[in-house]
């Protein structure tokens, strides 16, 4: 007999563990399960081992709102995030949910049993469960390797290419000469780090960024928790953040001149003086037209000072056998090349949604409230914010699927299935520029002109509407149950997760 579950939630990451805790506080006896393709919790936190790891947003904001982030550092290494997870999962025994090694390849819908049948393989192995409600937290790129450019030459290359995806955990880089291909969030993260024992570090970059120097322990946090106390502390420097970012944003929509004077003149106060600010750290594009990247106590502009660390804004012409040649004819010697240059994302989890026989091309459907799909009943998948820490839209959407699966319950809905007005035109789902974004967003459900089919940037606005808003909003059409009551939930005593 095929196992059931009420709700099957896929992917054990910083979403995931979360749904889950919004899940099982919201229905104590409900049964669910969480299935992670890989043999390890905490997605990209326990993928990514590269040199410095850490997050790109304050922890007051990427940490939970139901579990306060209480170390001193505001901006964290990789591995105090992945130990905030699994105590996370630990505490509320959320981790006896998991069941590793099970990858989820397809799901189909069948409107007269009310169910998701999902298909997913284990141990080499082939087969299905049942559950009433799917729900995605599977992130938004491929976790079993990166985005590498086809670079001309690299066979040529005598030295070692490394991809931050995939970190040799025995790379010896003490004294070598490195390059790193990159601009973004991890480039900027491991050029420091590698340049306090590496010979040189060259950031190679076709482009700058927008940097932003922000402390590494938040003194306002600091004082409020001891004046206040952890909980209390936690709410205020994460509304105070959020106010902070929010206007930063705003007011590089609003007011792009004046902010990318801004950031130049940070860029400058931290460089060497006559240092090529123009050049290296002026960007073409307005600010967060893609993401801004964060720099904890300025340690790239200090390794740039200290001369550990340099920058080389260029394209390249080929690898050769001792580095890679430019095309303005500069050589930049290296022993070890990182190519830090972006993931590949993945929409759905690349999971195949079926829906009453029917296969469902994302790129066909447009997604409601950026969490539920057009045409796809008793389903929701987590997409964080692009302007903003991933984790606040993360606990948002989990808190919508509960409000949504108590309404159900309470009106004896089987089935919620948004549905759009025709009138509605369609847009990407990202409004973002980044390279990697742009490179396959047409992979991923579109957007829709008006709400509640734009995927909200604003976490002050999604407060009010997936929080309080109403659930029944004429959008999302809600069927009854079927005739056999049964295929709906399981006895929990019965159910193993």
């Amino acid at each position: 007999m095929t196992e059931h579950v009420n709700v099957l939630i896929v992917g054990a990451g910083l979403s995931g563990i979360g749904a889950a805790h919004h899940l099982q506080d919201a229905f104590p006896s409900r049964s669910y399960a969480i299935f992670e393709a890989r043999d390890a919790m905490g997605g990209t936190w326990d993928l990514f081992r590269y040199p410095g790891v850490r997050s790109d947003s304050d922890m007051h904001t990427l940490g939970y709102r139901f579990r306060p982030w209480v170390a001193a550092e505001a901006i964290a290494d990789g591995p105090a995030i992945l130990d905030y997870i699994h105590a996370t999962a630990a505490e509320a025994g959320i981790d006896r949910r998991i069941r590793y090694g099970h990858k989820v390849t397809g799901a189909s819908w069948s409107s007269e049993e009310a169910r998701w049948t999902v298909g997913f393989e284990h141990d080499g192995q082939t087969s299905t469960i049942t559950c009433h409600f799917l729900y995605l937290c599977s992130g938004y790129y491929r976790y079993d390797e990166g985005y590498i450019p086809e670079f001309a030459g690299i066979d040529d290359f005598r030295g070692q290419v490394v991809h931050p995806q995939h970190w040799p955990a025995e790379l010896d880089y003490a004294g070598k000469r490195v390059v790193v291909i990159g601009s973004g969030a991890t480039a900027v993260t491991l050029v420091p780090a590698m340049a306090r024992t590496a010979g040189h570090v060259t950031m190679l970059q076709r482009s700058p960024s927008y940097i932003l120097t922000v402390p590494t322990v938040d003194g306002i946090a600091t004082k409020l928790r001891e004046k206040l106390g952890d909980r209390r502390a936690y709410t205020i420097t994460r509304w105070k953040n959020v106010a902070v970012s929010t206007l930063i944003y705003q007011l590089s929509q609003r007011r792009p001149a004046m902010m990318r004077k801004f950031f130049r003149n940070l860029a400058i106060k931290q460089l060497p003086e006559g240092y090529d600010v123009d050049t290296h750290f002026k960007p073409t594009y307005n600010p967060w037209d893609q993401r801004l990247c964060l720099v904890p106590d300025g340690d790239l502009f200090r390794a740039i000072r200290d001369g550990r660390a340099s920058v080389a804004t260029d394209r390249i012409d080929r690898f050769t056998a001792d580095g890679i040649k430019l095309e303005s004819g500069a050589e930049l010697p290296a022993d070890i090349v990182v190519t830090a240059t972006g993931l590949d994302l993945l929409a759905l989890g690349g999971i195949v949604l079926t829906v009453d026989g029917k296969e469902i091309a994302p790129p066909d459907t447009i997604a409601y409230k950026g969490m539920m799909l057009s045409g796809v009943p008793n389903f929701a998948f987590t997409i964080g914010y692009t302007n903003a820490s991933w984790t606040l839209k993360a606990d948002l959407v989990a808190e919508f699927v509960c409000r949504l699966l108590r309404h159900m319950d309470v009106r004896g809905y089987a089935q919620a299935t948004p549905w759009p007005d025709p009138t509605v035109t369609t847009a990407p789902l990202l409004d973002f520029q980044a390279g990697y974004v742009l490179r396959a967003i047409d992979r991923f459900p579109k957007a829709g002109s008006r709400a509640p089919w734009r995927l909200g940037m604003n976490y002050a606005q999604d407060v009010i509407t997936l929080r309080h808003g109403k659930i029944e909003d004429g959008t999302i059409r809600f069927g009854r149950r079927p005739s056999r009551p049964a295929a709906l939930s399981a006895d929990p005593e019965q159910v193993t997760a």
